[in-house]
Protein backbone atom coordinates (compact mmCIF):
# COMPACT_ATOMS: atom_id res chain seq x y z
CA UNK A 1 0.00 0.00 0.00
CA UNK A 2 1.45 3.77 -1.30
CA UNK A 3 2.46 6.18 2.06
CA UNK A 4 -0.10 8.72 2.16
CA UNK A 5 3.06 11.14 0.82
CA UNK A 6 3.13 9.03 -2.45
CA UNK A 7 1.13 10.87 -5.10
CA UNK A 8 -1.11 8.55 -7.16
CA UNK A 9 0.62 8.59 -11.11
CA UNK A 10 -2.94 10.29 -12.04
CA UNK A 11 -2.67 13.13 -9.48
CA UNK A 12 -0.14 15.47 -9.54
CA UNK A 13 0.44 17.35 -6.69
CA UNK A 14 -0.81 21.01 -7.01
CA UNK A 15 3.00 22.34 -6.77
CA UNK A 16 4.05 20.00 -9.82
CA UNK A 17 1.73 21.14 -12.10
CA UNK A 18 3.05 22.98 -15.44
CA UNK A 19 3.46 27.02 -14.75
CA UNK A 20 1.00 28.17 -16.88
CA UNK A 21 -1.46 26.37 -14.52
CA UNK A 22 -0.71 28.21 -11.34
CA UNK A 23 -1.66 32.08 -12.81
CA UNK A 24 -5.25 30.16 -12.67
CA UNK A 25 -4.67 28.17 -8.76
CA UNK A 26 -3.58 31.64 -7.17
CA UNK A 27 -6.50 33.26 -8.42
CA UNK A 28 -8.75 30.78 -7.25
CA UNK A 29 -7.00 30.92 -3.87
CA UNK A 30 -7.04 34.58 -3.99
CA UNK A 31 -10.75 34.63 -4.01
CA UNK A 32 -11.36 31.95 -1.49
CA UNK A 33 -9.35 33.89 0.44
CA UNK A 34 -10.09 37.23 0.13
CA UNK A 35 -13.54 36.25 0.70
CA UNK A 36 -13.21 33.80 4.11
CA UNK A 37 -11.21 37.40 5.69
CA UNK A 38 -11.55 39.88 4.15
CA UNK A 39 -8.72 42.29 1.47
CA UNK A 40 -7.70 43.87 4.62
CA UNK A 41 -6.63 40.69 6.76
CA UNK A 42 -5.94 38.18 3.73
CA UNK A 43 -2.15 37.69 3.54
CA UNK A 44 -0.23 36.27 0.41
CA UNK A 45 1.18 33.47 2.55
CA UNK A 46 -2.57 32.79 3.27
CA UNK A 47 -3.37 32.40 -0.70
CA UNK A 48 -0.32 30.78 -1.65
CA UNK A 49 -0.83 27.72 1.45
CA UNK A 50 -4.68 27.50 -0.39
CA UNK A 51 -2.98 27.04 -3.61
CA UNK A 52 -0.29 24.67 -2.56
CA UNK A 53 2.30 26.74 -3.87
CA UNK A 54 4.99 29.04 -1.61
CA UNK A 55 4.77 32.74 -1.05
CA UNK A 56 7.82 33.74 -3.96
CA UNK A 57 6.00 31.63 -6.27
CA UNK A 58 2.80 34.35 -6.23
CA UNK A 59 5.38 37.71 -6.53
CA UNK A 60 6.16 35.67 -9.59
CA UNK A 61 3.00 36.25 -11.29
CA UNK A 62 1.81 39.17 -9.03
CA UNK A 63 3.93 41.83 -7.36
CA UNK A 64 1.13 42.42 -4.43
CA UNK A 65 -1.57 42.07 -3.10
CA UNK A 66 -4.20 45.17 -4.72
CA UNK A 67 -2.70 43.79 -7.95
CA UNK A 68 -3.67 40.01 -7.04
CA UNK A 69 -7.42 41.92 -6.22
CA UNK A 70 -7.53 43.18 -9.39
CA UNK A 71 -6.33 40.23 -11.75
CA UNK A 72 -8.90 38.16 -9.46
CA UNK A 73 -11.26 40.94 -10.55
CA UNK A 74 -10.82 40.48 -14.40
CA UNK A 75 -10.77 36.81 -14.07
CA UNK A 76 -13.69 36.61 -12.53
CA UNK A 77 -15.99 39.24 -13.87
CA UNK A 78 -14.18 41.48 -16.62
CA UNK A 79 -13.88 38.15 -18.91
CA UNK A 80 -17.59 37.45 -18.51
CA UNK A 81 -18.84 40.80 -19.09
CA UNK A 82 -16.44 40.87 -21.95
CA UNK A 83 -18.00 37.64 -23.15
CA UNK A 84 -21.18 39.26 -23.44
CA UNK A 85 -20.54 42.36 -24.93
CA UNK A 86 -19.09 39.86 -28.13
CA UNK A 87 -22.43 37.88 -27.80
CA UNK A 88 -24.65 40.65 -27.68
CA UNK A 89 -22.99 42.46 -30.38
CA UNK A 90 -22.87 39.26 -32.86
CA UNK A 91 -26.62 39.18 -32.16
CA UNK A 92 -29.09 39.93 -35.52
CA UNK A 93 -32.74 39.75 -33.41
CA UNK A 94 -34.23 42.71 -31.54
CA UNK A 95 -33.16 44.35 -28.72
CA UNK A 96 -35.49 42.74 -26.29
CA UNK A 97 -34.05 38.98 -27.63
CA UNK A 98 -30.19 40.66 -26.64
CA UNK A 99 -31.62 42.22 -22.87
CA UNK A 100 -33.49 38.90 -21.85
CA UNK A 101 -30.05 36.88 -23.34
CA UNK A 102 -28.17 39.47 -20.94
CA UNK A 103 -30.34 39.44 -17.52
CA UNK A 104 -29.92 35.39 -18.08
CA UNK A 105 -26.39 35.46 -17.93
CA UNK A 106 -26.36 38.08 -15.46
CA UNK A 107 -28.35 36.20 -13.02
CA UNK A 108 -26.34 32.97 -13.76
CA UNK A 109 -23.23 34.80 -12.49
CA UNK A 110 -25.06 36.56 -9.75
CA UNK A 111 -26.33 32.68 -8.41
CA UNK A 112 -22.37 31.41 -8.97
CA UNK A 113 -20.54 30.77 -5.80
CA UNK A 114 -18.12 33.32 -6.81
CA UNK A 115 -19.97 36.06 -6.53
CA UNK A 116 -21.24 36.29 -2.83
CA UNK A 117 -17.58 36.45 -1.48
CA UNK A 118 -16.85 39.07 -4.35
CA UNK A 119 -20.19 41.02 -3.22
CA UNK A 120 -18.94 41.15 0.55
CA UNK A 121 -15.40 42.64 -0.54
CA UNK A 122 -16.48 45.28 -2.96
CA UNK A 123 -19.42 46.46 0.07
CA UNK A 124 -17.65 45.79 3.28
CA UNK A 125 -14.25 46.69 2.02
CA UNK A 126 -13.31 48.44 -0.99
CA UNK A 127 -13.78 52.13 0.31
CA UNK A 128 -10.87 51.67 2.58
CA UNK A 129 -8.56 51.25 -0.63
CA UNK A 130 -9.50 53.67 -3.41
CA UNK A 131 -7.46 52.69 -6.00
CA UNK A 132 -8.97 49.59 -5.69
CA UNK A 133 -12.77 51.14 -5.78
CA UNK A 134 -11.63 53.42 -8.84
CA UNK A 135 -10.66 50.41 -10.65
CA UNK A 136 -14.04 48.49 -9.71
CA UNK A 137 -15.99 51.09 -10.69
CA UNK A 138 -14.41 51.79 -13.94
CA UNK A 139 -13.71 48.21 -14.96
CA UNK A 140 -16.93 46.50 -13.70
CA UNK A 141 -19.78 48.67 -12.59
CA UNK A 142 -19.42 51.39 -15.99
CA UNK A 143 -18.40 48.51 -18.29
CA UNK A 144 -21.55 46.80 -17.53
CA UNK A 145 -23.96 49.03 -17.34
CA UNK A 146 -22.36 50.63 -20.82
CA UNK A 147 -23.59 47.23 -21.77
CA UNK A 148 -27.15 47.49 -20.26
CA UNK A 149 -27.59 51.30 -21.78
CA UNK A 150 -26.24 50.24 -25.25
CA UNK A 151 -29.19 47.75 -25.77
CA UNK A 152 -31.36 49.92 -24.18
CA UNK A 153 -30.84 52.73 -27.00
CA UNK A 154 -30.79 50.00 -29.95
CA UNK A 155 -34.54 48.98 -28.80
CA UNK A 156 -35.55 52.55 -28.11
CA UNK A 157 -34.14 53.22 -32.11
CA UNK A 158 -36.15 50.08 -32.86
CA UNK A 159 -39.14 51.29 -31.23
CA UNK A 160 -39.16 48.45 -28.42
CA UNK A 161 -38.32 50.44 -25.48
CA UNK A 162 -40.13 53.49 -24.23
CA UNK A 163 -37.95 56.61 -24.34
CA UNK A 164 -35.55 56.39 -21.14
CA UNK A 165 -31.91 57.63 -20.42
CA UNK A 166 -30.54 54.27 -20.84
CA UNK A 167 -27.52 54.58 -18.04
CA UNK A 168 -30.40 54.95 -15.37
CA UNK A 169 -32.29 51.83 -16.68
CA UNK A 170 -29.00 49.86 -16.55
CA UNK A 171 -29.06 50.78 -12.94
CA UNK A 172 -32.77 49.81 -12.21
CA UNK A 173 -31.80 46.35 -14.13
CA UNK A 174 -28.84 45.40 -11.57
CA UNK A 175 -29.85 46.54 -8.46
CA UNK A 176 -33.09 44.24 -8.47
CA UNK A 177 -31.07 41.09 -9.96
CA UNK A 178 -28.42 41.68 -7.25
CA UNK A 179 -30.75 42.08 -4.18
CA UNK A 180 -32.57 39.10 -5.22
CA UNK A 181 -29.43 36.65 -5.48
CA UNK A 182 -28.95 38.05 -2.17
CA UNK A 183 -32.16 36.91 -0.72
CA UNK A 184 -32.68 33.41 -2.97
CA UNK A 185 -29.04 32.83 -0.98
CA UNK A 186 -30.46 32.94 2.30
CA UNK A 187 -33.96 31.83 1.66
CA UNK A 188 -34.67 30.54 4.51
CA UNK A 189 -34.99 34.09 6.16
CA UNK A 190 -37.01 35.11 3.40
CA UNK A 191 -40.32 34.06 2.59
CA UNK A 192 -41.10 35.64 -0.80
CA UNK A 193 -38.64 33.78 -2.49
CA UNK A 194 -38.50 30.79 0.24
CA UNK A 195 -40.75 28.23 -2.19
CA UNK A 196 -39.48 29.67 -5.62
CA UNK A 197 -36.90 28.12 -8.20
CA UNK A 198 -34.34 30.29 -9.01
CA UNK A 199 -35.39 30.27 -12.73
CA UNK A 200 -39.03 31.01 -11.37
CA UNK A 201 -37.33 34.67 -9.74
CA UNK A 202 -35.85 34.81 -13.08
CA UNK A 203 -38.84 34.64 -15.17
CA UNK A 204 -39.97 37.75 -12.68
CA UNK A 205 -37.41 39.96 -12.87
CA UNK A 206 -37.47 39.56 -16.55
CA UNK A 207 -40.90 39.81 -16.87
CA UNK A 208 -41.07 42.83 -13.95
CA UNK A 209 -38.51 44.70 -16.73
CA UNK A 210 -39.45 44.40 -19.70
CA UNK A 211 -42.85 45.63 -18.93
CA UNK A 212 -41.20 48.99 -16.84
CA UNK A 213 -39.58 49.42 -20.34
CA UNK A 214 -41.34 48.37 -23.17
CA UNK A 215 -43.13 51.01 -25.27
CA UNK A 216 -46.48 51.15 -25.42
CA UNK A 217 -47.00 50.93 -28.80
CA UNK A 218 -44.77 47.89 -29.50
CA UNK A 219 -45.75 43.91 -29.21
CA UNK A 220 -43.19 41.99 -27.30
CA UNK A 221 -39.92 41.07 -29.22
CA UNK A 222 -39.37 37.78 -27.50
CA UNK A 223 -41.04 35.75 -24.53
CA UNK A 224 -39.55 34.83 -21.55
Amino acid sequence: MASPSQARPNQEPRWRRLPEDRPRQILSAALEVFGERGLAAARLEDIAKRAGLSKGTIYLYFPNKEELFREMVRDTVVTKIERREEEINSMTGSATDALIRFMRGHWTFIRSPQFAPLFRLIHAEIHHFPDLARFYAEEVVARGQRLIAGIIERGMASGEFRRVEPLAAARMLTAPFVIHGLWCTHREAFTSVARKTDEQILDELIDFYLHAIRSSDSSPGAST
